[in-house]
């Protein structure tokens, strides 16, 4: 059996792409895999340390503030849906799955075309622009979300939940082992704070402006910088330092290789509403702050977030507040068992296990037709 996945440009989309191919693999071991992403994007790095092949197409992202600078963007376009053409020729693929992001737009357009069964997997709880445009031609689109029906036909939905990090899901790690590991204390109550592996600048504004108040608080934070801000924050540290200003409960780290390790550790994250870290959340039962990022197609981390602040599932703090508000709420709930304990609880029932071999199932089956 062979098979294209298609798609990337985040690690939202690509932590699914990988979940499911994993998963094919699993269940068809003889299977060939080939993913197909946008030159110059994270999947280039991220497919085949999985130890996966990708071939980069040089599709891009319409540019609705410079308008002149389309015009290239439409000769990549013409450019990748040859490619995408010649993919489909050369590897004969019997199913196609698009998980989103520039390049499943002419990869999944070129099958449809050739006859070849797509799927699409959904990660938001809004859709995202490529997969709406590829709706009709898919056989079957796997969804994360109930209401989907606003977006895509209703007889092609299934609700499969989105793939997560096994890494997350399988860790055994026991809480006083979790708490050492990142040479934390086992008497105070823990706030995990990540922006993603890239960081967040406004999660992380949020900390350096209340360094009194943590300091003062009786909890400790373990907060994940990401790379891209680690000289940054080392800065702010030594200078902080240098004042006597910097808190002792304050465990900062610019990238945390074991999240399912930080998840256990931790009895509240602060987090961005990315659609995979959700699903995290949801399996593994965490109470969460979400605070969505501004920066992202259609403000879907914003109706991520709502989705589970409507079942009092989460709490939702908006970016442009979160340097006034967020350390200082997250102080107050942690402290709430109560309000920790709803919250585990009803994200807990918002998840949805086993989504990569449920969808990997959907891709053989649709194959094998």
């Amino acid at each position: 059996m062979k098979v294209i996945v298609s798609g990337g440009g985040t690690g939202g989309h690509i932590f699914p792409a990988i979940s499911i191919a994993n998963a094919i693999k699993e269940q068809q071991p003889k299977a060939e895999i080939l993913f197909v992403g946008a030159e110059g994007r994270m999947e280039m790095q991220r497919v085949p340390a999985a130890g996966y092949k990708i071939i980069g197409l040089p599709v891009q992202g319409f540019n609705r503030k410079q308008l002149l600078k389309n015009i290239s963007v439409l000769w990549n376009l013409w450019k990748s849906k040859r490619m995408a053409r010649g993919i489909v020729r050369e590897f004969k693929p019997d199913v196609a799955v698009g998980v989103g992001g520039y390049a499943s737009g002419p990869m999944l357009d070129e099958c449809s075309a050739a006859g070849i069964p797509c799927i699409i997997q959904e990660q938001n709880s809004y859709a995202g622009v490529t997969n709406k445009l590829l709706a009709k031609k898919a056989r079957k689109i796997c969804v994360a979300y109930e209401g989907m029906e606003r977006f895509f036909p209703a007889e092609k939905i299934l609700l499969t939940g989105n793939p997560v990090r096994q890494n997350i899901v399988d860790s055994t790690i026991s809480r006083d082992d979790a708490l050492t590991a990142f040479g934390l204390r086992k008497d105070l109550k823990t706030i995990l704070i990540v922006g993603g592996s890239l960081g967040a600048r406004t999660l992380n504004t949020s900390v350096l402006n209340h360094l009194q108040e943590i300091a003062q608080s009786n909890v400790q934070i373990l907060w994940q910088t990401g790379k891209y801000y680690k000289e940054q924050i080392a800065q702010a540290k030594k200078q902080a330092q240098a004042e006597g200003k910097w808190p002792e409960n304050l465990h900062e780290t610019d990238f945390i290789a074991d999240m399912g390790a930080a998840y256990t550790a931790a009895d509240l994250v602060i987090s961005r509403a990315g659609a995979s870290s959700i699903s995290e959340f949801c399996l593994i039962g965490k109470p969460v702050i979400l605070v969505p990022s501004p920066n992202v197609a259609e403000d879907h981390q914003t109706k991520n977030a709502m989705a589970l602040v409507s079942r009092q599932a989460a709490i939702y703090v908006k970016d442009a507040e979160a340097p006034d508000r967020v350390i200082k709420e997250a102080i107050t709930a942690v402290n709430n068992d109560e309000l920790l304990n709803t919250l585990g609880t009803n994200i807990k029932k918002l998840a949805l296990p086993d989504s990569a071999n449920i969808i990997a199932d959907i891709v053989i089956r649709t194959a094998k037709k």
